[in-house]
C-alpha cells in the first residue's frame, strides 16, 4: 500500500464532520483499511479519528508519492523559485500553516481525479502570502494545531463533504430496514388477498393453516382396531358453535391422527410479535369435530359392556369445560333445547346390554336389569327418579358403600331406559356460568345394574361430570356457588387420583375424599374393574386455557409420553427441522409427558417424598378427612418434585416439560379451604338430622302436653302428677334445645372459617396466563 509521503508523526490537513479543516498528527498507518489514524489537541483534550487515504490526499496533494512528479523537470528558462529562509532544524511544513484557510476542500470520488497538479512553493509566495518568519514558526507546532480554519485549494470545485464511516453504516442500516419493511408490507398485502382479514386474529389463523399444511392427516375410522385396556383415556373435540362462528373465533385444536391432539396456543412476544406455541398430547383415542356419538361409543363405552356380564364393574365418564359437549355425548344430541336421548351413550349402552342378554351364554343366567339415576350437588346426593329426594351415603359393617333410599327401577327394554333418562334430565340441577347459560353444575350418575337372584352381578356407571371451571368463573361468587365449585374441584381431583390408583395397583385408594368417588367405590376396588374417560374440549381460541387444563388433567390420569418426532409431518414436505419459527420450534413444540426414569415424577410417591399437611381441625378424625389429607399430600409432593427436576426433564431426549403442569396442585391454603368445606358439610348434615329428630320429639311432647292440659280440665286432677310430668317435659326440652343451640353456634363458626379460608384462596390464586 502506497502512503506517499505520509509517515507516523507527520502533520496533515484533515476535515471534520462539520466542515472544519485543521492539522492533525498521524499516529498510525492502516494498510488493511487503507486509512490513517490521526490525533489532535482541542479544548484541553486529545481527540482522534480514522480517515481514509483518499480524503487525506485530496486535502494534502503534496503528500502523494514522489513517483507521481518524477517526470516533471523544472523549466530551464524559468529561474528557481525564491525560497524563504527557514530556521535550521524546523520542518518545512510550518510554511503551510500560515496559508489563510478559506473554503472547505471537497472529497473526490477517486484518488486520481482528486489529485491536482502539484504546485511549487513559489506559487504560493507569488500570491502574496508571506512565509513564516523565525518568530512565527511556533505556530506550526502541535500546540498550534488547534487553530481551526477553512482552506480552498486552487483548481478544485465545490463538492458535498465527505461522510464518515459511522454515517455510512447508519445509512446502510436504514436502507436495509426500509427494504425489510417494504417486503413485509408486500407479504401482508398478499396474505390479505388470500385470507379473510375481517377475523380479529387472522394472523394466527394464517400461521395455523400453514402449520396444518405440513401435517399428514390419518384420522380415526370405524375400521380401526379396539385396544383392550383397564383404563382408557380419549379426547373428543367439538366443532365451533354458532356463537363462536358469529364472533369469528379461530379453531386452535388439530387432531392429525387417531391418538394425537395438538393445541396451537396464541402468544405475544415482548415486542408484540405474534407466534404460536404448539403443544402436543397423546391419548388412547382422539376424535375430531366430525366424529358422531356412535363412533365415540364404539371405541369407549362399548368394550365395557361385556365387563359387567363377567361380574365386573365398569365406569365411563365425560370430563371437560362447561359447553364442551359432555351432556351432548352422554345424554344425547340436542336440537335447540330438545335432546334426543336415543343418540347418547346412556341409550347406546342400554341397547347393547339388552342385546347381550339375548345371547345364549347369558340368557341362562336369568339376569335382571335395573337402572338408577342420581346427581351429586355440593356434596349432597339427590335421587333424580324420586322427585330429587335427598339421600345419605353410608358404609355398612362390611365397608360396603350404601346409598340409603336410592330407588332402582327395573327396565326391560331401551324405551323404558330412555323415559328414565328424560325424567332425570328434567330434574337435574343447572346454573348459569360465563361459558354456558344452562350449565350442568352437578355430577349426574346413571347406573345399569345386573342382578341375579337379588344379588348384584355387575354394574355399569355412566357419569356426566360437572364443568371444570375455576379461577375467574368462581372468583366473585357467593357462598353457595363457591361451595358448589369447591365440591366440584375436590371431587374431580379425587376421581383422578382414584383412577391413577386403579391403574398403578396402589394398595390404598382415597375414595372417601369426595362423595362422587365414595359412591363409585365399587368401580375402583377389584381386579375386574375397568374405566373409560372421555375428555371434552372446545376448539375456540377463547377456550384455549380451559382446553389445556382439561388435556393436562386427562394426561395425568394415564400418563403417556410422546416424542416430538412422532408428530405426523408430511414426509415429502416440511419436517420439524425446516418449519419456520412461527410454526414450530424446539421451545414451541411441547408435549405433556414426563420421563418415567425421573424419580417422583409421573408415578407413585413414597410417603417421604410428599410434604406433610397440618390440618387445623383434627384431620384424621374420620376416614374421609384421612383420604383428603392423603390426596392433598400426594399432589403437593408431585409439585415439589417436579419443581426440583424441571431442568432434568427438559434435558431428557424427546421429552419436554409442559408449563402449567402444576395446574392441579393443592396448595396448603387450598387444602385448608377443602377441609373447611368438608367439615362444614358434615356439620350441616348432622345439624339437619338432629333438627329432624327434635321436630319428631316435639310432636311427641305436644301430645303429652295436650294430655296434661286435658287432665287439668277435671275437677279433682292430681296436681302433683301434673307438675312432675310438666317439669320432666320442660327438662327434656331444655336439654335438647341447649344441645341444638350449641350445634347451631358451632355451625355458624364453621361458616366463618369457610369464609376466611375462601379469602385466603382468593389472595393466593395465581393469575391465569
Amino acid at each position: 500500500m502506497d502512503f506517499g509521503r505520509i509517515n507516523v508523526g507527520s502533520y496533515v490537513e484533515i476535515q471534520r464532520s462539520d466542515g472544519r479543516v485543521h492539522q492533525a498528527m498521524v499516529t498510525a498507518l492502516n494498510e488493511d483499511s487503507e486509512s490513517v489514524t490521526v490525533e489532535w489537541f482541542e479544548n484541553g483534550e486529545t481527540k482522534g479519528k480514522e480517515i481514509d487515504l483518499e480524503s487525506i490526499f485530496s486535502l494534502n496533494p503534496e503528500l502523494t508519492s514522489v513517483s507521481s512528479d518524477a517526470g516533471s523537470e523544472p523549466d530551464p528558462e524559468m529561474p528557481p523559485p525564491a525560497m524563504p529562509s527557514v530556521k535550521a532544524g524546523r520542518p518545512g511544513k510550518t510554511r503551510r500553516t500560515m496559508i489563510p484557510l478559506r473554503n472547505e476542500v471537497p472529497v473526490k470520488e477517486s484518488r486520481i481525479s482528486a489529485l491536482p497538479v502539484r504546485r511549487r512553493p513559489s506559487t504560493v509566495m507569488e500570491q502574496g502570502v508571506s512565509a513564516p518568519q523565525n518568530g512565527n514558526h511556533g505556530e506550526g507546532s502541535p500546540a498550534g494545531a488547534g487553530q481551526l480554519g477553512k482552506k480552498e485549494l486552487p483548481g478544485q470545485q465545490q463538492q458535498p463533504r465527505r461522510k464518515s464511516n459511522c454515517v455510512k453504516e447508519v445509512e446502510k442500516m436504514r436502507r436495509n430496514r426500509e427494504e425489510r419493511r417494504a417486503q413485509h408490507q408486500e407479504i401482508r398485502e398478499k396474505r390479505a388477498q388470500d385470507y379473510d382479514v375481517s377475523y380479529p386474529n387472522w394472523e394466527f389463523l394464517v400461521m395455523i393453516k400453514e402449520f396444518r399444511s405440513s401435517l399428514d392427516y390419518q384420522p380415526l375410522c370405524l375400521s380401526d382396531s379396539i385396544e383392550e385396556s383397564r383404563i382408557c383415556v380419549c379426547v373428543r373435540k367439538r366443532p365451533l358453535n354458532k356463537k363462536e362462528l358469529g364472533r369469528k373465533e379461530i379453531d386452535v385444536i388439530t387432531v392429525p391422527n387417531k391418538d394425537i391432539v395438538m393445541v396451537h396456543e396464541p402468544k405475544l412476544k415482548v415486542d408484540l410479535t405474534k407466534y404460536l406455541e404448539n403443544q402436543t398430547f397423546r391419548f388412547d383415542y382422539a376424535f375430531d369435530e366430525t366424529t358422531t356419538n356412535e363412533m365415540v361409543y364404539r371405541f369407549t363405552a362399548r368394550p365395557l359392556v361385556e365387563t359387567i356380564f363377567e361380574k365386573g364393574m365398569a365406569t365411563c365418564f365425560a370430563y371437560g369445560q362447561t359447553g364442551s359437549g359432555k351432556t351432548h355425548t352422554m345424554g344425547g344430541v340436542f336440537s335447540g333445547k330438545t335432546q334426543d336421548c336415543a343418540k347418547g351413550i346412556y341409550a347406546l349402552a342400554a341397547r347393547d346390554v339388552f342385546q347381550f342378554l339375548k345371547q345364549p351364554r347369558y340368557r341362562q343366567l336369568n339376569l335382571q336389569v335395573n337402572a338408577t339415576f342420581f346427581e351429586i350437588y355440593s356434596g349432597k346426593v339427590f335421587d333424580l327418579l324420586n322427585r330429587k329426594a335427598k339421600l345419605r351415603v353410608l358404609e355398612d359393617g362390611r365397608q360396603q358403600v350404601q346409598v340409603v333410599g336410592l330407588q332402582e327401577k327395573e327396565v326391560s327394554n331401551v324405551e323404558e331406559v330412555l323415559r328414565l333418562i328424560e325424567m332425570g334430565n328434567n330434574c337435574r340441577t343447572s346454573g348459569q356460568t360465563s361459558a354456558n347459560a344452562q350449565s350442568s353444575r352437578s355430577h349426574a350418575v346413571f347406573q345399569l345394574i345386573l342382578r341375579r337372584a337379588g344379588r348384584m352381578h355387575g354394574k355399569f356407571s355412566l357419569i356426566d361430570l360437572a364443568g371444570n371451571e375455576r379461577g375467574a368463573d368462581t372468583a366473585s361468587a357467593d357462598r353457595q356457588t363457591r361451595l358448589e365449585g369447591a365440591e366440584i374441584n375436590k371431587s374431580l381431583l379425587a376421581l383422578k387420583e382414584c383412577i391413577r390408583a386403579l391403574g398403578q395397583n396402589k394398595p390404598h385408594t382415597p375414595f372417601r375424599a369426595s362423595k362422587l368417588t365414595q359412591v363409585l367405590r365399587d368401580s375402583f376396588i377389584g381386579e375386574n374393574s375397568r374405566t373409560c374417560m372421555i375428555a371434552m374440549i372446545s376448539p375456540g381460541m377463547s377456550s384455549c386455557e380451559h382446553t389445556l387444563n382439561t388435556l393436562r388433567y386427562a394426561d395425568r390420569v394415564k400418563e403417556f409420553g410422546i416424542n416430538p418426532m412422532d408428530i405426523p409431518f408430511l414426509s415429502a414436505g416440511s419436517t420439524q427441522s425446516d418449519l419456520s419459527p412461527s410454526a414450530l420450534s424446539d421451545s414451541e413444540v411441547k408435549e405433556l409427558g414426563v420421563d418415567p426414569s425421573v424419580p417422583g415424577v409421573g408415578g407413585a410417591h413414597s410417603p417421604g417424598d410428599a410434604p406433610s399437611v397440618s390440618a387445623p381441625r383434627n384431620v384424621g378424625a374420620s376416614p374421609g378427612r384421612d383420604d383428603l389429607k392423603i390426596l392433598c399430600e400426594q399432589n403437593m409432593g408431585s409439585l415439589d418434585l417436579l419443581d426440583d427436576s424441571v431442568e432434568l426433564i427438559k434435558l431428557c431426549d424427546g421429552y419436554f416439560t409442559l408449563k402449567g403442569l402444576q395446574e392441579e396442585e393443592v396448595s396448603p391454603q387450598l387444602f385448608t379451604f377443602h377441609e373447611a368445606v368438608s367439615h362444614l358439610v358434615e356439620m350441616e348434615e348432622e345439624l339437619v338430622e338432629d333438627h329432624k329428630a327434635a321436630f319428631q320429639e316435639s310432636i311427641q311432647w305436644l301430645e303429652e302436653e295436650k294430655t296434661l292440659l286435658e287432665m287439668t280440665e277435671e275437677v279433682d286432677y292430681d296436681v302433683d302428677a301434673y307438675a312432675s310430668q310438666l317439669e320432666l317435659i320442660l327438662t327434656q326440652k331444655l336439654e335438647l334445645f341447649s344441645t341444638m343451640q350449641e350445634k347451631v353456634k358451632a355451625f355458624r363458626a364453621a361458616l366463618q372459617d369457610e369464609e376466611q379460608a375462601s379469602r385466603q384462596i382468593g389472595g393466593q390464586r395465581r393469575p391465569q396466563a
